[in-house]
Order: C-alpha cells, then sequence, then structure tokens
C-alpha cells in the first residue's frame, strides 16, 4: 500500500494539511478508498435484501414473530461466531480470508433467491439465511480491523465514520432500488439474485489493495478465545462501551429488525406499498448523515461527549417517533431518529477502537461486534411476539426511556477521571 504518510511525496504533504482524523483525510487514502466504492456497492445489494426479505416473510406469515426469526438467522451467529472470527483474523491472511467469507454469503445469497422463487418452506428460507449470518459474522472482525488497518492511525476516526456512511447510505438507496425495481416486476427472488451478484464487488475490491500485515497472535490454547474478555476486564473503558452497546441493542434498537410490523401497527403503513419503501429510506438517509457528521462537522469535538449527545437526541427522537400522532410526522422523527441512532454508534465505536492497537484490535473489537449484531436478533425475538399481541408503541418508548438511562451512564470522561483518582490513590 502506498505509504501517504512518507514525507517526502507531495501527496504526503496534501495528507497532512486536511484534518486528521476527517472523513477526508481517510478518503485520501487509495487503497482504502478502493474499499470503500467496493463495500458501498456491495452493501447496497446487502440491504436490497434487507428490506425485501422482512417484506417477503411477513406477507407470508402476517407476524412479526417469524420476521425476528430470519433476523436471528442473520445476525445471530454474530452472537457466537464473532471471537472465533477475531482469533482467526489474527492467525490467518485476512485477504484471502476475506475474500473466502464474501464467496460464502454470495452462495447462500443464491440459495435464497432459490427457495423463495419455489416459495419453499420458512425453514429452508432460514438455512439460507442462516449461511449469509455465518459468513458475515466471521468476515466482520478481520474487515473492521483490515479498514483501519488502511490509514493512518489519527485517521482511524475517519475511517469508521465513512463505513458507517457505506452502511448507512445503501440504507437509502437499497429501498429506492426496491422501490423503482418493483415497479418493473422484479421477483423478490431476483432481488436476492441481485444481492448476490453485488459480493462481486467486494471480492474485486480486495483483489486490487494490499492488505498490511500485523504482528500474527501467539496467544496459546483456550486463552486465544478468552483474551478479549480479560481485556475487557482490565480496562474499564472498554467494558463499559461493550455493555452499554450490548443493552442499547436489546432493549432500544429491536425496532430496526422489525420495522415492517411498527410501521403497520404504528401508523398503518403496509409494508409492500411505496409509502413503507420511502419510510425506511428516510430512517437510513438519516443514520447516512448522522454517521457521517461524526467525522465532518463535529470533526474536532471529543467523541466521549459526541456519545453522550447522541444518547439524549436519540431518546427524544425515539419518544417523539412513539407518540407520533400521524404519517408526516412520523417521517419527520424517524429521520432525525435514524441520525440519532448511528452518530452515537459511530463515535463509541471510535472511542473503542482508537484505544486498541493493531495487534488486539480484532479480537478486542469482536465483543462489540457481539454486543451490536447479536443482541439485536435476541431482542427481536423477545419482543417479536409481545408485539404481536400488545403492540409496537410501548416498545418505543422503552427505548426511548433506556436511550435516557445511558445518557447518564454512559459517561467516560467521567469514568476515566474516576479510574484516574483510584490510580493516583493507589500509588500513594
Amino acid at each position: 500500500m502506498t505509504d501517504t504518510t512518507d514525507s517526502s511525496t507531495p501527496t504526503s504533504r496534501k495528507h497532512r494539511q486536511r484534518q486528521a482524523g476527517s472523513a477526508r483525510s481517510a478518503f485520501n487514502v487509495r487503497d482504502f478508498r478502493r474499499i470503500w466504492f467496493g463495500s458501498f456497492a456491495s452493501n447496497i445489494g446487502t440491504w436490497i435484501q434487507n428490506v425485501v426479505l422482512p417484506i417477503y416473510i411477513y406477507s407470508r406469515t402476517g407476524r412479526a414473530s417469524f420476521v425476528a426469526l430470519l433476523i436471528f438467522a442473520q445476525l445471530g451467529p454474530i452472537l457466537l461466531l464473532s471471537i472465533p472470527g477475531g482469533v482467526i483474523a489474527d492467525r490467518v491472511n485476512r485477504k484471502k480470508f476475506l475474500i473466502s467469507m464474501q464467496f460464502l454469503q454470495l452462495c447462500c445469497s443464491l440459495l435464497l433467491a432459490f427457495f423463495a422463487a419455489q416459495n419453499s418452506s420458512i425453514w429452508l428460507l432460514f438455512a439460507a439465511q442462516l449461511g449469509v449470518g455465518i459468513g458475515n459474522a466471521l468476515n466482520i472482525p478481520a474487515w473492521s480491523t483490515m479498514l483501519t488497518s488502511l490509514v493512518p492511525p489519527q485517521d482511524i476516526a475517519g475511517a469508521i465514520s465513512l463505513n458507517s456512511t457505506v452502511i448507512n447510505g445503501a440504507r437509502v438507496i437499497g429501498p429506492i432500488f426496491v422501490a423503482i425495481l418493483s415497479q418493473w416486476n422484479v421477483t423478490t427472488a431476483e432481488f436476492f439474485v441481485i444481492n448476490a451478484v453485488t459480493y462481486l464487488f467486494v471480492i474485486f475490491a480486495l483483489l486490487s489493495v494490499k492488505v498490511p500485515e500485523i504482528t500474527r497472535d501467539t496467544t496459546k490454547g483456550w486463552r486465544r478465545f478468552t483474551f478479549a474478555f480479560q481485556i475487557a476486564r482490565e480496562r474499564k473503558v472498554v467494558s463499559r462501551l461493550v455493555l452499554t452497546l450490548a443493552s442499547f441493542s436489546l432493549l432500544s434498537l429491536p425496532y430496526v429488525g422489525l420495522f415492517p410490523a411498527i410501521a403497520k401497527l404504528n401508523f398503518g403503513i403496509e409494508s409492500q406499498g411505496m409509502t413503507y419503501k420511502w419510510f425506511y429510506a428516510t430512517w437510513g438517509l438519516g443514520a447516512c448523515i448522522g454517521g457521517l457528521s461524526v467525522s465532518t462537522l463535529f470533526w474536532d469535538v471529543d467523541n466521549r461527549k459526541l456519545i453522550r449527545l447522541g444518547f439524549a437526541s436519540f431518546s427524544v427522537s425515539m419518544m417523539a417517533f412513539a407518540v407520533a400522532p400521524n404519517v408526516p410526522i412520523a417521517f419527520f422523527s424517524v429521520f432525525f431518529l435514524g441520525g440519532a441512532y448511528f452518530f452515537t454508534t459511530t463515535a463509541m465505536q471510535t472511542v473503542l477502537a482508537s484505544g486498541l492497537t493493531p495487534e488486539i484490535r480484532a479480537r478486542v473489537m469482536a465483543l462489540w461486534f457481539m454486543a451490536f449484531g447479536g443482541t439485536v436478533p435476541i431482542g427481536n425475538l423477545i419482543f417479536g411476539p409481545l408485539i404481536d399481541r400488545y403492540g409496537s408503541q410501548w416498545l418505543l418508548i422503552l427505548g426511548s426511556l433506556w436511550a435516557a438511562v445511558l445518557w447518564w451512564w454512559c459517561d467516560i470522561e467521567r469514568l476515566e477521571r474516576t479510574e484516574l483518582i483510584d490510580d493516583n490513590l493507589a500509588v500513594l
């Protein structure tokens, strides 16, 4: 990879003139930029599938609990396989491993398309989606560490923010593609084929870049799998961030996976209609802007402060969404809800990743993805059947109230001050 920090090159001088940590600075790195474009294209396909699959399942069953089951197949493996994925990422050739995981997800997406075309049983769809989920769970720690290794350490915040933009920009474009292509009678199975093809963009991007090597993990035996938990026990900031995210995902974020049911029950928006697709895209646009703003509008603000600002904003916007009396106000509030969601999580991930060395980042970040993606499907499985019986407004109110609690609890600056005082007292 070209070393953009070499003081002898014009590129490096331009790089230093840009604000370190900003999105622009990270985007200046050629290999990161190539991966970013490939990932963006692939994520559009992923979010096409993420929009279409819940709609397809809900239209066939009419039950939020079955939607939750498919979300569990997609995200549940993250809870069990993130740690093994992090261990593997620290011991193998990351480039080859990442390409193999993309190929696995491609094949399982084609299987999903075949089963949907045949109107196969829900359990076959579950199995195909589980394959996608396994590939994704093993891929995530290596992918996250690879991204941050492509840029200088001071630009990690910009890289993380741009990665959030990939995910959430795709959340916007994916539903728009679904809305447009639906007018041309593209079937559910064909949407899944489109997603499968988009994995090729990431594979080609990975083949075109040099993934930096890191010092190999020399940890032996079972400790390879418990290392991340040991770090969390020793570093209070790591444990506070991971526990905060786990509870946030469990109690405040189940609405993401249950979006079709909430849209219908709260606002009468049918998941198969155009209004729903624009509703989802509005939320995704907010999330895109929220994640990107961390390294643009707020690039010079301490991310520890942004975390608390994000939780406060999420709590207010979630409550507004919960009590919205009509569809126009729901559109307005869901935009800010999406923004607060990824503004908060992007700031949290930046604080966590910036405090880890490259040698341990993949294994420790596995805890982050367990907390983020792994607990969401558990929340869906718990709350999906309850929504079927009692409606969904109470779930949104619960999420708002819990975010307010986390605004108080996830005060990283206060935690670090307390830890410093305790260390000083121990020395005395």
